[in-house]
């Protein structure tokens, strides 16, 4: 990847030799934005949509290397605001210029062909390496600007014959996106390379009512509408379930910080058992369009209209001015989503709900109208019962692929065929529980979606005329099962209605949430820190309880404890420390777990919105405003300033906006106690996989992913590295279908912590 400049003589980008760390991801402008943002108020410029005038980074405008123009704004109804740079040196009514394309190549094409043929001998050399080792090769076509390239590259690279091309079709593309996906398919027969469109059986309107809107936590959508339906395609093109491939995929580590941390050959990242090659990882945006305009390919006219990503018309993870752009382009197709959230959500404000991304951050079933409601569990006396009402599927088939259940049950069927299953009480939160659990989980939600079908490489699972577990292919591998919550409309739709439950108060900390200057006075003398401070009654009475639920005090004697001369030693005010302290809050104080449960790392949430929520779950108005006030004041000690817990804004006289945002972990051994705390809460589950870690929603355990808002990536660099300098305590296994985290059983946290003194 180049570093790159604006060049004035051409209106283009120029790279230079210089070697980039990172990119601002510069994208053409053409007159189709311009007119939407403003630009003709105050420049002229022919109308046409065939060459771009500007480049955008983010939110800047640029024409012939001066900054031009700033937008600043935007939501799905809400165009965003253009202001113009006032010292650019560009007179108001002058006539722009387009970009002279042909001699941007000119000026760009050595080291365009340099990085070209360098990518070329890359994929080739993977395809030798593969070739008779693998049953096919194939280009995950999406119809973006990234896939376009990447299927050039791979088309003067490879044999026609070797690989094929499959189109994932979720049925919720742009339109302009068919358009080109129509172009690439018929050059494709021409030239002899088979290209295929999968999609799933179940279309938009049939899904987003069965699993509800997808949101940021729960992104059934590339599960159901993409990742599985091409599994299946290519099961169908080679008719071989248990086929072994290549996807060639246009990923990019400039997109996003997630994948930054990819490596450009993987095993199983995007599909258990499969290899993929991300073949233009290291490319910049900036060298993706320039190859483009250098060999004439074709550009979804998407990028034209101010989008700056081709995909899906209403996704949960793009916001603010991106929605706008894709509302002002194709309102009537983005309407249809929009109805499906209105049609399927229970919410009284819901115009609000749709544009203040009230969807985006589902995380049940809960604001559904139609949730799943089948399944109950309870406990009575010396047994754990689980209950389904309405059964969509026959238990009988899913309990097939578990082989031998570990434990005695029984399962009644009742007359209207509600299945009650009978387990000893003593087996509840074993590992095998968790299994069993999901076979009546499917059985109460599964719509034959085809994500299980398409995690059994054996062929076991056909639902072709309802639902059949053939027990002569199953060999209990348990993939169908390594799923959130081992059904994914179940995760995603689900809604526990529990009788008698009463939420305990989460409102801990009053108006009197710890300052630095409290906490840096009761690490210089904790001992007599009860004695001499100078601090009012309710401030105490609050400022004890954080202290006993960071376990720096003890409960009966008031006196600190071996935790706190721990942390003195560490540093009191480092993120060590902190990262310990923080795990000890979350498992002993309500108020700090539920903002790590609800706020979802990165996310800015006003301060409105957040009383909302508290108030949802019957917390009253004064108790939520509390809570509000307390997150701020926690950001403010080490917590935030040294840990980067989180973040507020002000808007002069009360907190506006409240950011949970990613920990600064520096060392590894914090990780280590947190996933000791994980187990010993979670019963003392010692073994699990890195997807449960990533998601703990049935666990009593907080996992450290959760905790401390770490990608699944930054989790596994994490395990290996635990893995590799302290064996005595832990062992990870991260090889093709084989993902096992195993805890020694014999250790505990405290062990952990007393690594700390060694």
């Amino acid at each position: 990847m180049h570093v790159y400049t604006f060049d004035e003589e051409t209106g283009g980008l120029l790279l230079t030799d210089t070697e980039a760390q990172m990119s601002k991801e510069p994208r053409p402008v053409y007159a189709e934005e311009m007119n939407i943002l403003g630009f003709d108020s105050r420049w002229h410029y022919e109308n046409q949509n065939d060459v771009p005038y500007l480049w955008a980074e983010a939110g800047n405008y640029f024409y012939r290397g001066k900054k031009i123009a700033v937008v600043k704004g935007g939501s799905l109804y809400e165009k965003p605001a253009l202001e113009f740079v006032e010292d650019d040196g560009l007179p108001q009514g002058e006539t722009l210029l387009p970009v002279d394309l042909k001699r941007m190549s000119e000026k760009n094409f050595e080291l365009m062909e340099n990085l070209r043929q360098a990518t070329i001998k890359r994929i080739y050399n993977y395809w030798r390496r593969y070739q008779n080792r693998l049953d096919c090769f194939h280009v995950a076509f999406s119809g973006g600007k990234d896939s376009v390239v990447l299927l050039d590259l791979v088309k003067h690279t490879l044999p026609k014959a070797s690989f094929i091309v499959v189109f994932g079709d979720t049925h919720m593309e742009f339109p302009d996106t068919y358009k080109i996906v129509d172009e690439v398919e018929k050059q494709c027969k021409a030239e002899g390379i088979g290209f295929y469109r999968a999609a799933s059986k179940m279309l938009p309107d049939e899904t987003w009512k069965l699993f509800g809107p997808p949101s940021r936590n729960l992104r059934w959508c590339c599960s159901v509408h993409k990742a599985a339906p091409q599994t299946l395609k290519i099961r169908e093109i080679l008719n071989k379930p248990d086929f072994v491939g290549a996807d060639f995929v246009g990923v990019r580590a400039q997109e996003s910080v997630k994948r930054s941390g990819y490596d450009v050959e993987n095993v199983g990242m995007k599909q258990r058992g499969q290899l993929s090659h991300n073949s233009i990882l290291e490319w910049s945006s900036a060298e993706i369009w320039l190859y483009i305009f250098m060999y004439g390919l074709p550009i979804n006219e998407t990028y034209k209209k101010g989008n700056s990503r081709a995909g899906c018309l209403l996704c949960p993870m793009t916001n603010g001015r991106a929605d706008f752009f894709r509302n002002y382009a194709y309102p009537d197709e983005l309407k249809k989503f929009t109805n499906y959230i209105s049609a399927n959500v229970a919410d009284e404000n819901i115009d609000s709900y749709i544009t203040n991304g009230g969807w985006v951050n589902r995380k049940t079933g809960r604001d559904l109208k139609n949730p799943v409601t089948d399944y109950r569990e309870e406990i009575f006396g010396n047994y754990f019962y689980i209950t389904v009402t309405a059964p969509k599927t026959d238990w009988r088939e899913w309990i097939k692929t578990l082989g031998e259940v570990p434990f005695p049950y029984e399962v009644h069927e009742a007359e209207d065929k509600s299945v009650v299953a009978k387990v000893k009480a003593v087996y509840d939160k074993t590992p095998a529980m968790k299994i069993f659990k999901s076979v009546f989980h499917k059985a109460a939600a599964c719509v034959g979606c085809g994500v299980c079908e398409s995690n059994c490489r054996h062929g076991a699972i056909s639902f072709k005329d309802g639902l059949h577990i053939d027990e002569k292919k199953c060999v209990h591998c348990l993939q169908c099962h390594n799923i959130e919550m081992g059904c994914i409309r179940y995760n995603s739709a689900r809604f526990f209605i529990s009788e008698g439950y009463v939420m305990k108060s989460i409102n801990n900390l009053g108006d009197h949430a710890p300052l630095t200057s409290w906490l840096k006075n009761f690490f210089a003398e904790p001992e007599k820190f009860f004695e001499d401070n100078q601090l009012g009654k309710n401030q105490l009475v609050y400022f004890k309880r954080f202290l006993f639920d960071a376990e720096l005090a003890d409960r009966k004697s008031k006196n600190a404890t071996e935790f706190t001369e721990l942390v003195k030693k560490i540093g009191w005010d480092t993120a060590t420390a902190w990262g310990l302290i923080l795990v000890n809050l979350v498992y002993n104080n309500p108020q700090m777990r539920w903002y790590v449960e609800n706020f979802s790392v990165g996310e800015r949430i006003s301060r409105k919105v957040v009383e909302e929520r508290l108030q949802a779950v019957e917390v009253s108005a004064k108790d939520s405003k509390s809570i509000v006030k307390a997150f701020g004041r926690l950001c403010e000690t080490p917590l935030g300033t040294e840990l980067n817990f989180g973040t507020t804004t002000s808007d002069g006289k009360n907190l506006s906006m409240l950011k949970r945002t990613k920990a600064k972990i520096d060392d590894g051994r914090v990780i280590l106690y947190a996933l000791y705390k994980f187990a010993e809460a979670s019963d003392g589950w010692y073994q699990f996989n890195l997807s449960r870690l990533m998601s703990d929603s049935d666990s009593a355990g907080v996992s450290p992913s959760k905790l401390f808002g770490l990608e699944r990536e930054e989790m596994q660099q994490f395990l290996n590295g635990l893995s590799a300098n302290y064996p005595d305590f832990i062992s990870v296994t991260f090889t093709h279908d084989l993902e096992k985290i195993s805890l020694v059983a014999e250790k505990t946290s405290q062990d952990v912590l007393n690594l700390f003194n060694r």
